[in-house]
């Protein structure tokens, strides 16, 4: 819209694209709010940390991390922040001890 001022008025594009006036001079004119800032603020910690421990932490021990640095954040909230952002922890399996039984009954 603010390309194509020149042409054609605002009240018509406002109407063609279904918007209002009001809600596109709020866009113009809006700062970012303090909602989105710290939801920024805290979607870096979550990278930062999840990078930082492997790709190993899920959202509770994340959640714990943040936690520890003073952000004020449940589970729930950290999980969907996850979830956004397409991060997933890599569980790995526990490390178990194979070993041939040379003695048994089918050899000979």
């Amino acid at each position: 819209m603010e390309d194509h001022r020149s042409e054609f008025r605002l009240e018509k594009m406002c109407d063609t694209l279904h918007v209002s006036r009001s809600g596109y001079y709020k866009w113009r004119t809006g700062e970012t709010s303090t909602q989105k800032l710290r939801k920024a603020a805290i979607m870096e910690r979550i990278q930062y940390h999840f990078a930082d421990h492997k790709k190993r932490y899920g959202s509770p021990k994340i959640t714990r991390l943040l936690h520890k640095e003073g952000y004020t954040v449940t589970e729930r909230t950290v999980s969907v922040y996850m979830r956004q952002m397409k991060l997933r922890s890599v569980v790995s399996k526990p490390y178990r001890v194979q070993t041939t039984d040379s003695k048994h009954e089918l050899s000979q």
